[in-house]
């Protein structure tokens, strides 16, 4: 850690998260590369426990400026105008950082005076844990949504060259803001595919607040701020619209297709049933038919019996017999009448 003149400069406001706090500072503290400062910024907490933390706060190397809540663009804002680092990285106080992030963003920077910014993977933990889904960093898909995450390195230069963060981002997307202001300085973009960025995910954040209404309201802010830059590449804009409709037409295609497959299914299964139906009505016929015939022989069987106990069919057995007796021939169905 080097106070006294670091290459990087923290900066890390805090608004009652004092019990991250510690976690998200010693992910600092754990970094490889050395040349660093801390900057906490009380931006204004109500919580007792985390103003009392603040207030006393005694990490090695880590500054804590108080000021009142004004959001998150102005505290960082007021962190980075006493920062002495060269380079800023933004990092919320209850998110974490990678032990050797700093030492392989810091020389990507060093190398080309023309990469305004560094930044890394993210993987969630909390609530929420897995890897995020957020595609690299391609221009001009970048005006459709942000796909870098706030905690990303970039020049202390380029951030006053543009102003710094803007405050009129009142419902969030500041860090979005802000980087397109850095692209708009013709800066490139460095993706980092290892994940050195660990994102808190906390039920009732910020941006599961923002409704569909303070989305409108943030994208046409944005426009605003960038719309020199929108207007530059107002093609991709209109090639995305086209894009989202031919999509839209497919999906109606695929899911009309889908209908007349669950029709064409639905007759075939009306007709496997009315075929089902006639098949059960001629089993219940050939059971009845069984039925009749078991009852025949059951009759037949009854007659035989009493046939053979009659005292006619007894003299008629013993006639036979004498038949066999004297030598005359006695056929097959007189044998079995015995």
């Amino acid at each position: 850690m080097n106070l006294n003149n670091p290459v990087v400069s923290v900066i890390m406001p805090c608004y009652n998260q004092g019990q991250y706090l510690d976690e998200a500072v010693d992910s600092v503290l754990a970094q490889t590369y050395p040349d660093f400062e801390i900057i906490v910024i009380n931006d204004g907490s109500t919580d007792e426990a985390t103003v009392d933390r603040l207030q006393h706060y005694e990490k090695p190397g880590v500054q804590v400026i108080h000021t009142e809540n004004r959001g998150p663009s102005s505290a960082r804002n007021t962190g980075i105008q006493r920062a002495k680092g060269r380079y800023i990285l933004p990092l919320d106080a209850d998110d974490r950082i990678a032990p050797t992030y700093m030492a392989t963003a810091i020389p990507i920077l060093e190398s080309n005076s023309n990469i305004g910014l560094v930044y890394s993977g993210a993987e969630f933990f909390g609530e929420k844990t897995g890897r995020s889904d957020l595609p690299p960093y391609s221009f001009p898909a970048v005006l459709l949504g942000n796909m870098i995450f706030n905690s990303g390195f970039y020049r202390k230069a380029d951030w006053e060259t543009v102003g710094g963060y803007n405050t009129k981002m009142v419902y969030g997307w500041e860090d979005y803001d802000f980087w397109l202001s850095i692209i708009e300085l013709g800066r490139e973009v460095v993706y980092l595919p290892e994940l050195f960025y660990c994102y808190r995910q906390l039920p009732n954040s910020r941006s599961e607040r923002l409704t569909r209404d303070y989305l409108v309201k943030s994208y046409e802010q944005i426009y605003r701020n960038h719309s020199k830059l929108y207007s530059e590449h107002i093609s991709a804009l209109f090639q995305h619209i086209i894009d989202l409709r031919d999509d839209v037409h497919q999906t109606h295609t695929r899911l009309r297709e889908t209908q007349l497959d669950v029709h064409q299914t639905h007759t075939q299964l009306g007709q496997t049933q009315l075929e089902v139906m006639q098949l059960h009505k001629e089993l219940g016929q050939l059971r009845g038919e069984l039925g009749r015939l078991q009852g025949d022989l059951e009759r037949s069987q009854t007659l035989i019996a009493a046939m053979k106990s009659s005292k006619f069919w007894q003299l008629r057995a013993q006639w036979f017999k004498l038949k066999q007796m004297l030598g005359f021939k006695v056929n097959g169905e007189s044998e079995l009448l015995l």
